[in-house]
């Protein structure tokens, strides 16, 4: 029997954590160490490197693409309109809550892990005015697409992907080739990703194995502090926040919205793929929940794609994890940043489960964190994900109700 990506990551995280301490039995002087210390190192880097490879053509074909297919829906201007305005702020306000608890409840502060710290050797830490930063920071959005692809500049990329997605939605069929070529492009790279994933248990593992041999246990309390703060706050909003705002909008009830959508919620947390829960989300919608087919028809496939509520908290949360991880603290401008970066992966990220991955290194680039931090989040990735998933449903489902009644009202 063949074992799943899943289970053969989790094996892998299991092998790294016992191959590191080993390493740490046998202490630093042993050759045994100091090679398979070494060999970790070179595999871990390898992984690394290749995923960072494949970064910048997924960012900005996903996004793209993921813009511009709004153009099959323009006669639905006022639909699509408000559609995108409802995810933007779910995702803003989520984003919020999860920068939040991160930064009240601090897990993985003081731990300070060196290898995060060989890693930050690099970071950037001349103090600007507030005024100046923001100023350097608006600058270098607006950048040669050319130069911010070679230099992996990803901010000044996803706002270029985003105009040029909006620019294919205004041309109409007369660029129906260029995004023809953008999703054939998109299709590839999701292609090497897939391959890159079949890497994936050996680079955790050298990883995981490297961190373990230079570390204590405090790792696996700070990592359970964080897994705490993230489910916290991924329920807060799920079953707080997300049920107020559709009772204030629509004055439909909570419980009565969740009798209505309990069997896409189920799906999505079992299945952990919005994709995968669809046609269920799809049927509650219109058949519990009452929302026009034409309403239901284009919101939710379109959420399926672009809202992940779920995703971007965890994202932005898990950045200020890396970060008091790394020892490093980010002030409210590069908390901005992280919200941004945050929103736009959670956006361009294609619904595979190996495609997250790649988007939290976009997050953990935009402001200069260690992208080795993957081999800590990753194990617990798989239980955070059917929690995300849930919430990701949720918010579709609860944005065609929302969508549904603004548009019904008169201008």
């Amino acid at each position: 029997m063949k074992l799943s990506l899943n289970s053969q990551i989790f094996l892998g995280a299991l092998l790294g954590v016992l191959l590191g301490l080993g390493f740490a039995r046998l202490g630093p002087a042993s050759d045994i160490t100091r090679n398979g210390t070494y060999v970790c190192g070179l595999l871990g880097e390898l992984f690394i490197d290749v995923l960072k490879m494949v970064l910048v053509p997924l960012v900005f074909t996903s996004i793209a693409c993921g813009v511009a297919n709004l153009r099959q829906h323009e006669q639905m201007h006022r639909v699509w309109t408000t559609t995108l305005g409802f995810f933007v702020l779910s995702m803003v306000l989520s984003i919020l809550v999860g920068l939040s608890a991160a930064n009240i409840f601090e897990p993985g502060k003081g731990l300070n892990l060196d290898l995060f710290h060989d890693a930050m050797s690099h970071f950037d830490v001349k103090q600007m005015s507030l005024p100046e930063f923001i100023s350097k920071f608006i600058h270098g959005l607006f950048v040669n697409p050319f130069a911010a692809l070679a230099q992996a500049n990803v901010l000044a990329i996803v706002i270029f992907a985003l105009l040029l997605g909006i620019a294919l939605v205004l041309g109409g069929e007369r660029y129906r080739n260029i995004l023809v070529l953008l999703q054939e492009g998109l299709e590839l790279i999701l292609q090497m990703v897939g391959w890159i994933m079949r890497l994936a248990p050996i680079g955790i593992m050298a990883l995981l194995a490297q961190l373990v041999a230079n570390q204590n246990t405090e790792l696996l309390g700070s990592l359970a502090q964080f897994v705490v703060v993230v489910l916290g706050s991924i329920l807060l909003h799920g079953f707080v926040l997300l049920p107020l705002v559709l009772y204030l909008i629509t004055g439909k009830k909570p419980l009565q919205f969740f009798r209505g959508a309990r069997e896409a919620l189920v799906t999505a947390f079992a299945t952990s793929s919005s994709s995968a829960t669809l046609p269920v989300t799809l049927r509650c919608a219109e058949q519990h929940l009452h929302v026009k087919p034409e309403i239901a028809g284009f919101v939710i496939p379109l959420g399926a794609t672009l809202n992940m509520d779920g995703t971007a908290l965890y994202e932005a949360a898990a950045a200020l994890f890396v970060a008091n991880l790394a020892g490093v603290e980010l002030n409210l401008v590069q908390q901005f940043i992280v919200l941004f970066t945050s929103m736009m992966a959670a956006i361009g990220a294609p619904g595979i489960p190996s495609a997250g991955m790649v988007t939290m290194v976009l997050v953990l680039q935009s402001v200069g964190l260690p992208v080795e931090a993957i081999a800590v989040l990753l194990p617990i990735d798989r239980l955070l994900d059917t929690f995300r998933t849930m919430v990701n449903v949720e918010g579709d489902m609860i944005g065609s109700l929302v969508v549904q009644k603004l548009v019904s009202r008169k201008p």
